[in-house]
């Protein structure tokens, strides 16, 4: 049995998400707004490969802005808006962002670049998918579980800048100052498995409370 009363601490722990992702988004959209490849917090080797980034990254934000809105109690009983914000999250956030993340990563040159793109952008596609063929099945609780494990992929971009200064400062004691530039492709890396064992820890906690 689940407690009504969950439902607004609930709904408020998703507005601070949400709060936190757009306060985040609008850090990582700031340094290209310009489109000056000098601003670039990433090193692209080619014009091309700085404009499918800032592809990437724009179509990123819409994701990270949306995904929250599809956990709001009051929101998800809307079926349709539910559904347009999910259709509008997938296919002009999770869908172009994944599919740009996989050249700006080949692009890149670096494996830890390579794998810390790569391998969440191909999961991001998957999750998504999977998510849509439960809701096309109705099976609504695999539904949500899927879409969890999705979002936790697009909340990558909050927690990869908030590992990047913990790296630096884990990294102080051994070896002096590092170079954050190069510290961003490890958060990258690192961010995608932490967020999905999060997310495998919300959905059991869930599934331990619709039972209870």
């Amino acid at each position: 049995m689940i407690h009504h009363r969950s439902e607004p601490a609930r709904a408020r722990k998703i507005w601070l998400m949400l709060v936190v992702a757009a306060v985040f988004g609008a850090v990582l959209v700031s340094p290209y707004l310009g489109l000056d490849v000098n601003a670039s917090r990433l090193e692209v080797t080619s014009g091309t490969h700085y404009h499918l980034l800032v592809a990437h990254i724009f179509t990123a934000l819409i994701a990270l802005v949306l995904g929250p809105l599809q956990f709001v109690p009051a929101i998800r009983a809307r079926g349709r808006v539910h559904r347009m914000i999910g259709r509008c999250y997938l296919l002009a956030g999770v869908l172009p962002s994944a599919l740009t993340a996989i050249p700006v990563a080949l692009l890149s040159g670096r494996l830890i670049t390579q794998v810390g793109l790569v391998v969440p952008a191909v999961l991001w596609l998957v999750t998504g998918g999977l998510a849509v063929r439960a809701a096309r099945d109705r099976d609504f609780a695999r539904h949500r579980n899927w879409m969890t494990r999705n979002y936790a992929l697009t909340f990558l971009a909050v927690t990869s800048r908030v590992l990047v200064p913990l790296i630096l400062l884990a990294h102080l004691p051994f070896g002096g100052a590092a170079d954050v530039q190069s510290m961003i492709p490890i958060g990258q890396a690192l961010g995608w498995i932490v967020n999905l064992v999060v997310a495998e820890i919300l959905i059991r906690r869930s599934r331990t409370r619709s039972v209870t």
